[in-house]
């Protein structure tokens, strides 16, 4: 290994891997380990919509054998968000997978087979490093290439589930004050269900929008209400102001035909005040320590169900260590073949199982009890789940 290109700084990755076609970041990521650490081999897998399985990202067909997405080492690294090193059957090679991140928005992983020597923690680290710039390049060739895209499908997705996976912002997104993970079922053919989230330098917005009806009407319906209600929040316009706005701009186009249930939350990041407008189906519980509460709130109306609809905030506090669970009510709401419904009790027995998990597993858990209770991933109606950590920011910083 050349001592000296194994010394320079991250920042030249990161200049080789913008320089690089969109398309051609793996390879590109390939060219720089070898050089660097004498890496033999380097695949990037990514996960699938379902958060199944990681798919290799290859050229054609875009992707090659999927792995477990939390099993195996590979999985491991994807879940628990920390580098993972396989000794292979190879005596003289290694595999370290690593967590392909933008933060908090878990991506996938990356694969680097190395030298037996090579698997040091400071070879370990420079290749995380690299990772970290490689994540931020593939978020970032979603613009300019299907590529990634393609290689997150397991099959092809119903032109209303492109629809509402093209609206969100993410699956996660992370800062010192928060964590925040979320899950969409059936991933491959969502419908009308939504999540939201935006944060400046002292407040943070979560929406989750379910759009009445299923398929393509849903998803129109959807996006016109997520859509209204960004347009209001980037006016910085208050929350009980931006249901307003978006009320009146989904009945404008609908005429109280269709509406979309939403629940809207601003958090303070200084003082965890959380400002609140419940505008339909959406249900919310606290986790404190080992007891979990529903946040009760006004139920007020959907948005677009009557003309020029008055909301009003209501507040609520968080402290430090709590977690706080949003689910839709094809969650909440749904029931088994046999009519069993998937209620408060399973809901807080799901929420108490995951308490140990990130937030990403944890929403994926929930989702993964409603399949359960279900008895089929083909689910009766879309559902999803928010799980937002909260870790608040010390008195000193305000």
């Amino acid at each position: 290994m050349d001592s000296v290109k194994a010394s320079e700084p991250a920042p030249c990755a990161e200049k080789l891997l913008r320089a690089a076609p969109p398309h051609e970041l793996v390879a590109t990521t390939a060219r720089l380990l070898a050089d660097r650490v004498g890496a033999r081999e380097v695949t990037l897998l990514v996960a699938d919509y379902g958060l199944s399985v990681l798919q290799p990202v290859t050229h054609l067909p875009h992707t090659g054998e999927p792995v477990p997405a939390s099993d195996g080492p590979a999985g491991r690294a994807f879940t628990t968000q920390v580098p993972v090193v396989e000794v292979t059957d190879d005596p003289v090679t290694d595999r370290v997978h690593l967590p392909i991140t933008v933060r908090g928005d878990r991506l996938g992983v990356l694969s680097v087979r190395l030298p037996a020597s090579g698997t040091d923690p400071a070879t370990v680290l420079q290749i995380a490093d690299v990772a970290t710039a490689l994540a931020h390049e593939i978020a970032a060739a979603g613009r300019d290439t299907d590529l990634y895209l393609q290689a997150r499908r397991t099959r092809r997705l119903t032109l209303a589930a492109e629809m509402q996976w093209q609206l969100l912002p993410g699956r996660g997104c992370a800062r010192r004050e928060y964590s925040i993970g979320a899950h969409l079922e059936p991933a491959y053919a969502i419908g009308g269900d939504n999540f939201d989230w935006s944060a400046d330098a002292d407040h943070l917005t979560v929406t989750m929008t379910d759009g009445m009806g299923q398929g393509i009407d849903a998803s129109l319906l959807t996006t016109l209400a997520v859509g209204a209600l960004r347009n209001a929040r980037r006016a910085d316009i208050g929350l009980a102001d931006q249901a307003c706005l978006a009320d009146q701009a989904v009945f404008a186009q609908y005429g109280g035909k269709a509406y979309a249930s939403t629940l809207l939350l601003r958090f303070d990041l200084d003082t965890g005040v959380v400002q609140a407008v419940d505008a339909g189906s959406p249900q919310l519980f606290r986790q404190r320590g080992s007891r979990i509460d529903q946040i009760e709130l006004e139920a007020q109306l959907p948005l677009g169900m009557l003309e020029e609809t008055l909301y009003e905030e209501q507040t609520f506090q968080v402290e430090p260590g709590d977690r706080l669970v949003a689910v839709s009510k094809g969650v909440h709401g749904a029931r088994s073949e046999k009519g069993a419904l998937f209620g408060e009790q399973a809901l807080r027995q799901t929420i108490t199982a995951a308490a140990a998990m990130p937030p990403h597993e944890a929403a994926r858990a929930v989702v993964s009890g409603l399949v359960e209770h279900f008895g089929s991933r083909d689910l009766a109606a879309d559902a999803a789940v928010i799980c937002l950590d909260w870790r608040g920011r010390p008195a000193a910083d305000g």
